[in-house]
Protein backbone atom coordinates (compact mmCIF):
# COMPACT_ATOMS: atom_id res chain seq x y z
CA UNK A 1 0.00 0.00 0.00
CA UNK A 2 2.69 2.21 -0.94
CA UNK A 3 0.71 5.46 -2.10
CA UNK A 4 -1.64 5.33 0.99
CA UNK A 5 1.91 5.33 3.15
CA UNK A 6 2.63 8.66 1.56
CA UNK A 7 -0.33 9.98 2.27
CA UNK A 8 -1.03 8.85 6.09
CA UNK A 9 2.78 9.45 7.16
CA UNK A 10 4.65 7.14 9.17
CA UNK A 11 2.55 7.50 12.69
CA UNK A 12 -0.48 6.75 11.02
CA UNK A 13 1.19 3.82 9.70
CA UNK A 14 2.10 2.19 12.54
CA UNK A 15 -1.14 2.65 13.77
CA UNK A 16 -2.60 0.65 11.32
CA UNK A 17 0.03 -2.05 11.15
CA UNK A 18 -1.50 -3.30 15.03
CA UNK A 19 -4.71 -4.39 13.39
CA UNK A 20 -5.10 -7.39 10.96
CA UNK A 21 -4.35 -7.66 7.63
CA UNK A 22 -8.61 -8.46 6.96
CA UNK A 23 -9.15 -5.30 8.46
CA UNK A 24 -6.80 -3.72 6.68
CA UNK A 25 -8.32 -4.53 3.39
CA UNK A 26 -12.08 -4.02 4.72
CA UNK A 27 -10.98 -0.53 5.05
CA UNK A 28 -9.31 -0.04 1.87
CA UNK A 29 -11.28 2.19 0.44
CA UNK A 30 -11.49 4.26 4.08
CA UNK A 31 -8.05 4.83 3.71
CA UNK A 32 -8.17 5.90 0.10
CA UNK A 33 -11.20 8.81 0.40
CA UNK A 34 -8.18 10.95 2.82
CA UNK A 35 -6.72 11.91 -0.70
CA UNK A 36 -6.49 15.28 -1.16
CA UNK A 37 -8.31 15.57 -4.42
CA UNK A 38 -11.42 13.97 -4.99
CA UNK A 39 -13.75 13.44 -8.02
CA UNK A 40 -17.14 12.39 -8.18
CA UNK A 41 -18.83 10.56 -11.09
CA UNK A 42 -20.95 7.92 -12.05
CA UNK A 43 -20.42 4.56 -14.34
CA UNK A 44 -23.09 2.97 -16.65
CA UNK A 45 -22.94 -0.79 -17.61
CA UNK A 46 -24.76 -1.63 -20.25
CA UNK A 47 -26.44 -4.92 -19.57
CA UNK A 48 -29.15 -5.58 -22.45
CA UNK A 49 -26.90 -6.98 -24.81
CA UNK A 50 -23.24 -7.90 -25.30
CA UNK A 51 -21.01 -5.29 -28.02
CA UNK A 52 -18.62 -8.25 -29.13
CA UNK A 53 -17.18 -11.57 -27.56
CA UNK A 54 -13.79 -12.94 -26.68
CA UNK A 55 -12.36 -16.22 -26.06
CA UNK A 56 -12.88 -18.23 -22.89
CA UNK A 57 -8.33 -18.23 -23.02
CA UNK A 58 -8.11 -14.80 -24.86
CA UNK A 59 -4.67 -14.46 -22.71
CA UNK A 60 -1.57 -15.33 -25.18
CA UNK A 61 2.11 -14.99 -24.53
CA UNK A 62 4.64 -15.14 -27.24
CA UNK A 63 8.09 -16.60 -26.85
CA UNK A 64 10.67 -15.70 -29.32
CA UNK A 65 13.31 -16.97 -31.39
CA UNK A 66 15.93 -14.18 -30.19
CA UNK A 67 19.10 -15.84 -29.30
CA UNK A 68 21.46 -13.74 -26.24
CA UNK A 69 22.91 -11.05 -28.99
CA UNK A 70 20.44 -9.34 -29.72
CA UNK A 71 21.03 -5.96 -28.61
CA UNK A 72 19.16 -2.49 -28.77
CA UNK A 73 20.39 0.64 -28.36
CA UNK A 74 23.29 -0.79 -26.83
CA UNK A 75 21.26 -3.13 -24.67
CA UNK A 76 21.20 -7.09 -24.43
CA UNK A 77 18.08 -7.79 -23.14
CA UNK A 78 17.18 -11.25 -23.89
CA UNK A 79 19.63 -13.44 -21.90
CA UNK A 80 18.47 -17.10 -22.48
CA UNK A 81 14.75 -16.39 -23.52
CA UNK A 82 14.99 -18.31 -26.94
CA UNK A 83 13.06 -20.98 -27.41
CA UNK A 84 16.28 -22.52 -28.54
CA UNK A 85 18.17 -22.02 -25.21
CA UNK A 86 14.97 -21.24 -22.34
CA UNK A 87 15.52 -23.55 -19.13
CA UNK A 88 12.33 -25.65 -18.96
CA UNK A 89 13.45 -27.27 -15.88
CA UNK A 90 12.44 -23.88 -14.32
CA UNK A 91 9.86 -24.13 -11.51
CA UNK A 92 8.41 -20.42 -11.37
CA UNK A 93 7.84 -21.16 -15.70
CA UNK A 94 6.65 -24.09 -15.08
CA UNK A 95 3.81 -22.77 -12.48
CA UNK A 96 3.37 -19.43 -14.13
CA UNK A 97 1.96 -21.19 -17.08
CA UNK A 98 0.24 -23.34 -15.26
CA UNK A 99 -1.65 -20.98 -13.65
CA UNK A 100 -3.89 -20.25 -16.60
CA UNK A 101 -4.74 -23.59 -17.36
CA UNK A 102 -4.70 -22.51 -20.09
CA UNK A 103 -2.29 -20.18 -21.67
CA UNK A 104 -2.18 -19.80 -25.68
CA UNK A 105 1.35 -19.52 -26.46
CA UNK A 106 2.59 -18.11 -29.82
CA UNK A 107 6.28 -19.33 -30.89
CA UNK A 108 7.43 -17.01 -33.51
CA UNK A 109 8.67 -13.21 -34.09
CA UNK A 110 11.26 -11.40 -36.04
CA UNK A 111 13.45 -14.55 -36.90
CA UNK A 112 10.58 -16.79 -37.40
CA UNK A 113 10.92 -16.43 -41.22
CA UNK A 114 14.92 -17.60 -40.94
CA UNK A 115 14.18 -20.71 -39.19
CA UNK A 116 14.51 -24.13 -40.64
CA UNK A 117 13.36 -27.26 -39.00
CA UNK A 118 16.05 -30.28 -38.87
CA UNK A 119 14.93 -33.11 -41.36
CA UNK A 120 14.76 -36.58 -39.38
CA UNK A 121 17.63 -38.06 -41.69
CA UNK A 122 19.84 -35.44 -39.81
CA UNK A 123 21.78 -34.96 -42.98
CA UNK A 124 21.52 -31.59 -42.95
CA UNK A 125 23.45 -29.76 -40.58
CA UNK A 126 21.71 -28.18 -37.71
CA UNK A 127 22.71 -24.54 -37.16
CA UNK A 128 22.43 -21.96 -34.56
CA UNK A 129 21.82 -18.14 -35.42
CA UNK A 130 24.96 -16.15 -35.53
CA UNK A 131 25.19 -12.55 -35.31
CA UNK A 132 25.87 -10.58 -38.76
CA UNK A 133 25.01 -6.98 -39.35
CA UNK A 134 25.51 -7.37 -42.96
CA UNK A 135 22.36 -10.28 -43.32
CA UNK A 136 18.73 -9.34 -42.32
CA UNK A 137 17.97 -8.66 -39.35
CA UNK A 138 21.23 -9.20 -38.31
CA UNK A 139 21.64 -13.03 -38.18
CA UNK A 140 22.23 -15.68 -40.06
CA UNK A 141 19.50 -17.85 -40.90
CA UNK A 142 18.91 -20.78 -37.48
CA UNK A 143 17.71 -24.47 -37.23
CA UNK A 144 15.25 -25.75 -34.69
CA UNK A 145 16.56 -29.36 -33.99
CA UNK A 146 13.93 -32.02 -33.75
CA UNK A 147 15.42 -33.17 -29.93
CA UNK A 148 14.86 -29.61 -29.30
CA UNK A 149 11.21 -30.00 -30.93
CA UNK A 150 10.51 -32.52 -28.24
CA UNK A 151 11.61 -30.99 -25.35
CA UNK A 152 9.14 -28.02 -26.07
CA UNK A 153 6.26 -30.31 -26.65
CA UNK A 154 6.95 -32.18 -23.48
CA UNK A 155 7.54 -29.02 -21.24
CA UNK A 156 3.91 -27.47 -22.83
CA UNK A 157 2.13 -31.06 -22.42
CA UNK A 158 3.12 -30.23 -18.74
CA UNK A 159 1.70 -27.01 -18.17
CA UNK A 160 -1.29 -27.47 -20.35
CA UNK A 161 -0.78 -24.75 -22.83
CA UNK A 162 -2.35 -24.04 -26.19
CA UNK A 163 0.30 -23.41 -29.10
CA UNK A 164 0.42 -21.47 -32.06
CA UNK A 165 3.47 -21.79 -34.13
CA UNK A 166 4.91 -19.27 -36.69
CA UNK A 167 6.20 -21.30 -39.69
CA UNK A 168 8.98 -19.68 -41.55
CA UNK A 169 6.99 -17.79 -45.03
CA UNK A 170 9.88 -16.80 -46.48
CA UNK A 171 11.14 -19.75 -47.78
CA UNK A 172 11.17 -20.17 -51.56
CA UNK A 173 11.33 -16.67 -52.17
CA UNK A 174 13.98 -14.27 -53.17
CA UNK A 175 13.81 -10.69 -52.30
CA UNK A 176 13.89 -8.27 -54.83
CA UNK A 177 16.04 -5.06 -55.90
CA UNK A 178 13.05 -3.06 -54.35
CA UNK A 179 12.73 -4.83 -51.10
CA UNK A 180 9.95 -7.24 -51.87
CA UNK A 181 10.37 -10.81 -51.44
CA UNK A 182 8.91 -12.70 -54.87
CA UNK A 183 7.93 -16.19 -55.50
CA UNK A 184 5.83 -18.37 -54.12
CA UNK A 185 6.43 -19.84 -50.72
CA UNK A 186 8.60 -23.43 -50.60
CA UNK A 187 6.17 -25.41 -48.06
CA UNK A 188 8.02 -28.40 -48.05
CA UNK A 189 10.24 -27.88 -45.02
CA UNK A 190 6.95 -26.54 -42.97
CA UNK A 191 5.61 -29.86 -44.38
CA UNK A 192 8.09 -31.96 -43.01
CA UNK A 193 7.41 -30.11 -39.21
CA UNK A 194 3.82 -30.50 -39.50
CA UNK A 195 4.38 -33.97 -40.43
CA UNK A 196 7.00 -35.34 -37.84
CA UNK A 197 4.67 -32.88 -35.21
CA UNK A 198 1.55 -35.17 -35.95
CA UNK A 199 3.48 -38.59 -35.73
CA UNK A 200 4.96 -37.72 -32.64
CA UNK A 201 1.29 -36.36 -31.42
CA UNK A 202 2.20 -33.26 -30.13
CA UNK A 203 -0.64 -31.44 -29.82
CA UNK A 204 -0.80 -27.56 -32.18
CA UNK A 205 -3.65 -25.57 -31.70
CA UNK A 206 -2.60 -23.65 -34.34
CA UNK A 207 -0.25 -22.86 -37.64
CA UNK A 208 0.11 -19.40 -38.21
CA UNK A 209 2.45 -18.44 -42.07
CA UNK A 210 5.14 -15.67 -41.42
CA UNK A 211 5.66 -12.75 -39.37
CA UNK A 212 5.38 -9.08 -40.43
CA UNK A 213 5.38 -9.61 -44.24
CA UNK A 214 1.98 -7.39 -44.88
CA UNK A 215 1.79 -4.15 -46.20
CA UNK A 216 4.96 -2.58 -46.44
CA UNK A 217 6.74 -5.60 -44.06
CA UNK A 218 9.81 -5.28 -41.64
CA UNK A 219 12.54 -6.13 -43.31
CA UNK A 220 11.01 -7.63 -46.64
CA UNK A 221 7.38 -7.72 -47.92
CA UNK A 222 5.00 -10.09 -49.57
CA UNK A 223 2.03 -9.36 -51.86
CA UNK A 224 -0.99 -9.71 -50.44
CA UNK A 225 -2.15 -11.79 -53.39
CA UNK A 226 0.72 -14.40 -53.18
CA UNK A 227 -0.10 -14.35 -49.32
CA UNK A 228 -3.46 -15.24 -49.86
CA UNK A 229 -2.34 -18.29 -52.31
CA UNK A 230 0.17 -19.51 -50.02
CA UNK A 231 -2.24 -19.45 -47.11
CA UNK A 232 -4.22 -21.83 -49.15
CA UNK A 233 -1.41 -24.48 -49.58
CA UNK A 234 -0.53 -23.97 -45.90
CA UNK A 235 -4.44 -25.00 -45.19
CA UNK A 236 -4.42 -27.87 -48.07
CA UNK A 237 -1.43 -29.40 -46.41
CA UNK A 238 -2.56 -29.09 -42.72
CA UNK A 239 -5.94 -31.08 -44.12
CA UNK A 240 -3.76 -33.36 -45.74
CA UNK A 241 -1.87 -34.33 -42.75
CA UNK A 242 -4.53 -34.21 -40.44
CA UNK A 243 -7.40 -35.83 -42.29
CA UNK A 244 -7.66 -38.18 -39.41
CA UNK A 245 -7.42 -36.22 -36.99
CA UNK A 246 -10.24 -33.65 -35.09
CA UNK A 247 -10.09 -31.35 -33.85
CA UNK A 248 -8.01 -29.70 -36.55
CA UNK A 249 -5.28 -26.80 -36.33
CA UNK A 250 -6.78 -23.31 -36.85
CA UNK A 251 -4.56 -21.71 -39.95
CA UNK A 252 -3.75 -18.27 -39.10
CA UNK A 253 -2.38 -15.75 -41.02
CA UNK A 254 -0.62 -13.03 -41.49
CA UNK A 255 1.18 -12.29 -38.04
CA UNK A 256 1.58 -9.32 -39.54
CA UNK A 257 1.16 -4.81 -39.06
CA UNK A 258 -2.37 -3.82 -40.16
CA UNK A 259 -2.63 -2.17 -43.57
CA UNK A 260 -6.31 -2.20 -44.40
CA UNK A 261 -6.05 -2.97 -48.35
CA UNK A 262 -3.77 -5.17 -47.82
CA UNK A 263 -5.82 -7.40 -45.37
CA UNK A 264 -8.61 -7.13 -47.52
CA UNK A 265 -7.01 -8.38 -50.29
CA UNK A 266 -5.57 -11.41 -48.21
CA UNK A 267 -8.87 -12.04 -46.29
CA UNK A 268 -11.47 -11.75 -49.80
CA UNK A 269 -8.72 -14.39 -51.16
CA UNK A 270 -8.02 -16.73 -48.42
CA UNK A 271 -11.96 -16.40 -47.59
CA UNK A 272 -12.59 -19.79 -46.20
CA UNK A 273 -8.91 -21.30 -45.92
CA UNK A 274 -8.01 -18.94 -42.78
CA UNK A 275 -9.89 -19.26 -39.93
CA UNK A 276 -7.66 -16.43 -37.83
CA UNK A 277 -6.53 -12.86 -38.86
CA UNK A 278 -3.61 -11.68 -36.73
CA UNK A 279 -2.35 -8.31 -36.52
CA UNK A 280 0.28 -6.91 -34.54
CA UNK A 281 0.70 -3.46 -32.42
CA UNK A 282 3.49 -1.19 -31.35
CA UNK A 283 1.65 1.72 -30.78
CA UNK A 284 3.94 2.87 -28.16
CA UNK A 285 6.98 3.95 -30.58
CA UNK A 286 10.30 2.90 -29.69
CA UNK A 287 11.35 1.30 -26.68
CA UNK A 288 14.19 4.36 -26.88
CA UNK A 289 11.60 6.96 -26.40
CA UNK A 290 12.31 8.70 -22.75
CA UNK A 291 8.53 9.91 -23.09
CA UNK A 292 7.09 6.41 -22.92
CA UNK A 293 5.13 7.01 -19.68
CA UNK A 294 3.58 10.20 -20.62
CA UNK A 295 2.46 8.38 -23.38
CA UNK A 296 0.83 5.77 -21.19
CA UNK A 297 -0.66 8.09 -19.23
CA UNK A 298 -2.14 9.71 -21.90
CA UNK A 299 -5.56 9.09 -22.81
CA UNK A 300 -5.53 10.10 -27.06
CA UNK A 301 -1.95 7.85 -26.95
CA UNK A 302 -4.31 4.69 -25.68
CA UNK A 303 -7.08 5.59 -28.59
CA UNK A 304 -4.33 5.39 -30.94
CA UNK A 305 -5.59 2.26 -31.92
CA UNK A 306 -9.21 2.38 -32.21
CA UNK A 307 -9.15 2.79 -36.02
CA UNK A 308 -7.15 -0.47 -36.62
CA UNK A 309 -9.19 -2.42 -34.26
CA UNK A 310 -12.70 -1.03 -35.66
CA UNK A 311 -11.28 -1.22 -39.83
CA UNK A 312 -10.28 -5.12 -39.44
CA UNK A 313 -13.43 -5.88 -37.89
CA UNK A 314 -15.29 -3.98 -40.53
CA UNK A 315 -13.56 -6.18 -43.28
CA UNK A 316 -14.23 -9.14 -41.76
CA UNK A 317 -17.72 -8.41 -41.42
CA UNK A 318 -18.21 -7.73 -44.79
CA UNK A 319 -16.48 -10.57 -46.38
CA UNK A 320 -17.73 -14.12 -46.64
CA UNK A 321 -14.91 -15.58 -44.54
CA UNK A 322 -15.76 -17.00 -40.98
CA UNK A 323 -12.30 -15.91 -40.39
CA UNK A 324 -11.91 -14.07 -36.70
CA UNK A 325 -9.63 -10.98 -35.35
CA UNK A 326 -6.70 -12.11 -32.88
CA UNK A 327 -3.63 -9.12 -32.09
CA UNK A 328 -1.01 -12.31 -32.67
CA UNK A 329 1.83 -9.94 -31.15
CA UNK A 330 1.97 -6.73 -28.82
CA UNK A 331 5.05 -5.49 -26.76
CA UNK A 332 3.66 -1.66 -26.78
CA UNK A 333 6.82 -0.21 -27.10
CA UNK A 334 9.28 -2.16 -30.08
CA UNK A 335 12.70 -3.36 -29.86
CA UNK A 336 12.50 -5.08 -26.33
CA UNK A 337 10.62 -2.30 -25.00
CA UNK A 338 12.29 -0.12 -22.15
CA UNK A 339 13.96 -1.57 -18.84
CA UNK A 340 11.95 -0.21 -15.57
CA UNK A 341 8.84 1.10 -17.91
CA UNK A 342 7.85 -1.89 -19.97
CA UNK A 343 8.62 -4.31 -17.09
CA UNK A 344 7.41 -2.19 -14.72
CA UNK A 345 4.05 -1.41 -12.89
CA UNK A 346 3.00 1.43 -15.19
CA UNK A 347 2.89 -0.69 -18.33
CA UNK A 348 -0.42 -2.42 -16.65
CA UNK A 349 -2.21 0.75 -17.94
CA UNK A 350 -1.25 0.38 -21.22
CA UNK A 351 -1.31 -3.33 -21.50
CA UNK A 352 -5.00 -4.15 -19.85
CA UNK A 353 -6.11 -0.71 -21.44
CA UNK A 354 -5.45 -2.86 -24.67
CA UNK A 355 -7.12 -5.96 -24.15
CA UNK A 356 -10.02 -4.07 -22.49
CA UNK A 357 -10.10 -2.09 -25.88
CA UNK A 358 -9.28 -5.28 -28.60
CA UNK A 359 -12.28 -6.55 -26.17
CA UNK A 360 -14.37 -4.18 -27.57
CA UNK A 361 -13.96 -4.53 -31.35
CA UNK A 362 -14.66 -8.42 -31.04
CA UNK A 363 -10.68 -9.38 -31.17
CA UNK A 364 -10.64 -13.33 -29.89
CA UNK A 365 -7.64 -13.50 -28.25
CA UNK A 366 -4.59 -10.98 -27.27
CA UNK A 367 -0.73 -11.90 -27.60
CA UNK A 368 1.45 -10.20 -25.53
CA UNK A 369 5.38 -9.84 -26.18
CA UNK A 370 6.37 -11.23 -24.57
CA UNK A 371 6.16 -14.47 -22.01
CA UNK A 372 9.84 -13.91 -21.46
CA UNK A 373 12.20 -11.86 -22.87
CA UNK A 374 13.73 -8.69 -23.72
CA UNK A 375 12.23 -5.21 -21.20
CA UNK A 376 8.87 -6.44 -22.10
CA UNK A 377 8.25 -9.48 -20.90
CA UNK A 378 5.29 -10.72 -18.51
CA UNK A 379 8.58 -12.77 -16.70
CA UNK A 380 12.11 -11.16 -16.00
CA UNK A 381 14.58 -13.25 -17.81
CA UNK A 382 15.27 -14.53 -13.91
CA UNK A 383 11.80 -15.33 -14.39
CA UNK A 384 10.36 -13.18 -11.62
CA UNK A 385 6.54 -12.49 -12.28
CA UNK A 386 6.75 -8.54 -13.73
CA UNK A 387 3.49 -6.79 -12.71
CA UNK A 388 2.13 -7.06 -16.22
CA UNK A 389 1.96 -11.02 -15.93
CA UNK A 390 -0.54 -10.51 -12.79
CA UNK A 391 -2.78 -8.22 -14.19
CA UNK A 392 -3.02 -10.81 -16.81
CA UNK A 393 -3.75 -13.29 -14.61
CA UNK A 394 -6.59 -11.60 -12.87
CA UNK A 395 -7.91 -10.91 -16.24
CA UNK A 396 -7.56 -14.18 -17.25
CA UNK A 397 -9.75 -15.54 -14.19
CA UNK A 398 -12.06 -12.90 -13.73
CA UNK A 399 -13.18 -11.20 -17.27
CA UNK A 400 -16.17 -13.45 -19.03
CA UNK A 401 -16.83 -14.00 -22.60
CA UNK A 402 -19.32 -11.35 -23.32
CA UNK A 403 -17.96 -7.90 -23.38
CA UNK A 404 -20.22 -5.02 -22.35
CA UNK A 405 -20.42 -1.35 -22.42
CA UNK A 406 -18.82 0.68 -19.87
CA UNK A 407 -18.95 4.91 -19.61
CA UNK A 408 -17.66 7.05 -17.04
CA UNK A 409 -18.81 10.41 -16.49
CA UNK A 410 -16.41 11.84 -14.59
CA UNK A 411 -13.15 11.69 -16.49
CA UNK A 412 -11.79 10.85 -19.75
CA UNK A 413 -8.95 9.61 -17.07
CA UNK A 414 -10.91 7.07 -15.72
CA UNK A 415 -10.54 3.82 -18.17
CA UNK A 416 -13.85 1.42 -18.10
CA UNK A 417 -14.30 -1.68 -19.35
CA UNK A 418 -16.70 -4.48 -18.43
CA UNK A 419 -17.67 -8.09 -18.89
CA UNK A 420 -19.64 -10.78 -17.89
CA UNK A 421 -18.01 -12.52 -15.11
CA UNK A 422 -15.86 -15.38 -15.79
CA UNK A 423 -15.81 -17.67 -12.63
CA UNK A 424 -19.76 -16.77 -11.43
CA UNK A 425 -22.55 -15.36 -12.72
CA UNK A 426 -22.57 -11.39 -12.43
CA UNK A 427 -20.72 -8.47 -13.81
CA UNK A 428 -16.77 -7.52 -13.87
CA UNK A 429 -15.47 -3.70 -14.35
CA UNK A 430 -12.13 -3.02 -15.18
CA UNK A 431 -11.32 0.51 -13.71
CA UNK A 432 -8.01 1.94 -14.75
CA UNK A 433 -7.37 5.31 -12.84
CA UNK A 434 -4.22 7.09 -15.24
CA UNK A 435 -5.06 10.42 -13.14
CA UNK A 436 -1.93 10.70 -10.53
CA UNK A 437 -3.17 13.47 -8.48
CA UNK A 438 -6.82 12.31 -8.29
CA UNK A 439 -8.77 9.94 -6.22
CA UNK A 440 -11.76 8.86 -8.36
CA UNK A 441 -15.55 7.57 -6.85
CA UNK A 442 -17.89 6.21 -9.47
CA UNK A 443 -21.23 5.34 -8.57
CA UNK A 444 -22.29 2.19 -10.80
CA UNK A 445 -25.39 1.65 -12.41
CA UNK A 446 -26.68 -0.60 -14.64
CA UNK A 447 -29.20 -0.68 -17.53
CA UNK A 448 -31.17 -4.21 -17.58
CA UNK A 449 -34.16 -3.59 -19.62
CA UNK A 450 -34.32 -3.75 -23.41
CA UNK A 451 -35.67 -0.51 -24.46
CA UNK A 452 -32.93 1.04 -22.27
CA UNK A 453 -30.62 4.00 -23.28
CA UNK A 454 -27.52 2.78 -25.00
CA UNK A 455 -24.08 4.79 -23.71
CA UNK A 456 -21.76 6.91 -25.68
CA UNK A 457 -19.45 3.72 -26.72
CA UNK A 458 -22.24 1.59 -28.19
CA UNK A 459 -23.82 4.74 -30.54
CA UNK A 460 -20.30 5.36 -31.75
CA UNK A 461 -20.48 1.57 -32.77
CA UNK A 462 -24.05 1.01 -33.64
CA UNK A 463 -25.82 3.93 -34.24
CA UNK A 464 -27.83 6.63 -32.19
CA UNK A 465 -30.73 5.33 -30.07
CA UNK A 466 -32.63 7.51 -28.10
CA UNK A 467 -32.79 7.01 -24.42
CA UNK A 468 -36.53 5.54 -23.39
CA UNK A 469 -35.38 4.77 -19.75
CA UNK A 470 -33.02 6.00 -17.24
CA UNK A 471 -30.53 3.15 -15.83
CA UNK A 472 -31.52 1.79 -12.67
CA UNK A 473 -29.03 1.64 -9.45
CA UNK A 474 -28.61 -1.71 -7.78
CA UNK A 475 -31.72 -3.90 -6.62
CA UNK A 476 -32.65 -3.21 -2.77
CA UNK A 477 -31.80 -6.29 -1.31
CA UNK A 478 -28.04 -5.52 -1.80
CA UNK A 479 -28.90 -3.10 0.92
CA UNK A 480 -28.88 -6.44 3.43
CA UNK A 481 -25.41 -6.92 3.75
CA UNK A 482 -24.95 -7.81 -0.38
CA UNK A 483 -20.76 -7.20 -0.82
CA UNK A 484 -18.24 -7.58 -4.33
CA UNK A 485 -14.94 -8.04 -4.65
CA UNK A 486 -12.46 -5.83 -5.57
CA UNK A 487 -8.77 -6.31 -6.39
CA UNK A 488 -6.93 -3.39 -6.53
CA UNK A 489 -3.44 -3.15 -8.29
CA UNK A 490 -1.11 -0.33 -7.03
CA UNK A 491 2.30 -0.08 -7.21
CA UNK A 492 5.03 -0.51 -4.36
CA UNK A 493 5.63 2.87 -2.84
CA UNK A 494 3.51 4.74 -5.02
CA UNK A 495 6.65 4.27 -7.40
CA UNK A 496 5.56 3.87 -11.16
CA UNK A 497 8.74 2.25 -12.03
CA UNK A 498 8.63 -0.21 -9.19
CA UNK A 499 8.84 -3.77 -10.36
CA UNK A 500 6.98 -4.96 -7.52
CA UNK A 501 2.98 -4.46 -7.48
CA UNK A 502 0.68 -4.44 -4.55
CA UNK A 503 -2.90 -6.37 -5.00
CA UNK A 504 -5.16 -4.76 -2.13
CA UNK A 505 -2.44 -3.42 -0.23
CA UNK A 506 -0.27 -6.73 -0.20
CA UNK A 507 3.29 -7.01 -2.02
CA UNK A 508 3.00 -9.99 -4.76
CA UNK A 509 5.36 -12.25 -5.03
CA UNK A 510 6.33 -16.31 -5.37
CA UNK A 511 7.50 -18.31 -2.50
CA UNK A 512 10.53 -19.80 -2.13
CA UNK A 513 9.09 -23.05 -3.82
CA UNK A 514 8.07 -21.02 -7.10
CA UNK A 515 4.69 -20.82 -6.20
CA UNK A 516 2.50 -17.95 -7.58
CA UNK A 517 1.05 -15.97 -4.52
CA UNK A 518 -2.97 -16.43 -4.47
CA UNK A 519 -5.13 -13.50 -5.56
CA UNK A 520 -7.53 -12.84 -3.09
CA UNK A 521 -10.07 -9.71 -3.38
CA UNK A 522 -11.22 -7.77 -0.64
CA UNK A 523 -14.90 -7.01 0.06
CA UNK A 524 -16.74 -4.15 0.01
CA UNK A 525 -20.73 -3.03 0.33
CA UNK A 526 -22.03 -3.85 -3.01
CA UNK A 527 -23.77 -0.16 -2.79
CA UNK A 528 -20.59 1.88 -1.89
CA UNK A 529 -18.89 3.75 -4.54
CA UNK A 530 -16.33 2.31 -6.31
CA UNK A 531 -13.01 4.26 -5.10
CA UNK A 532 -10.11 4.56 -6.83
CA UNK A 533 -6.58 5.54 -5.94
CA UNK A 534 -4.49 7.70 -8.19
CA UNK A 535 -2.45 5.75 -10.41
CA UNK A 536 -4.68 2.70 -9.67
CA UNK A 537 -5.76 -0.07 -11.30
CA UNK A 538 -9.08 -2.17 -10.13
CA UNK A 539 -11.30 -5.37 -11.00
CA UNK A 540 -14.51 -4.95 -9.25
CA UNK A 541 -16.58 -8.20 -9.36
CA UNK A 542 -20.74 -7.43 -8.74
CA UNK A 543 -21.02 -11.46 -8.79
CA UNK A 544 -25.15 -11.14 -7.67
CA UNK A 545 -25.92 -8.86 -10.56
CA UNK A 546 -27.79 -10.73 -13.19
CA UNK A 547 -28.43 -8.49 -16.71
CA UNK A 548 -29.80 -9.84 -20.00
CA UNK A 549 -26.53 -9.80 -21.73
CA UNK A 550 -24.93 -12.43 -19.25
CA UNK A 551 -27.97 -14.94 -19.37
Amino acid sequence: MGFVFGMMGLSCWKVLAVFSYSFAVFSWVEIVKAGPAVLEGSLLIDGVGAIGSIDDDFVCATLDWWPPEKCDYGTCSWDHASLLNLDLSNKILLNAITAFSPLKIRLGGTLQDKVTYEAEDGQQPCLSFKKDTSQMFGFTPGCLPMIRWDQLNAFFKKTGAKIIFGLNALTGRKIQSDGSAAGAWDYSNAESLIRYTVKKNYSIFAWELGNELSGSGVGTRVSAGQYASDTISLHNTVLDIYKDIEPKPLIISPGGFFDAAWFEELVDKATSSIDVVTHHIYNLGPGVDEHLIEKILDPNVLNNVVNTFRDLQNILKSSKTKAVAWVGESGGAYNSGRNLVSNAFVYSFWYLDQLGMASTYNTKTYCRQSLIGGNYGLLSTTFVPNPDYYSALLWHRLMGKHVLSASFSGSKNLRTYAHCAKPSKGVVLLLINIDGNTTVQAQVTFNSHRHSIHSHHQRHRKGSHKSRATATQLPRNYREGITREEYHLTAKDGNLHSQTVLLNGKELNVNDFGEIPALEPIHVKATDQVTMAPFSIAFVHFSSTILPACG
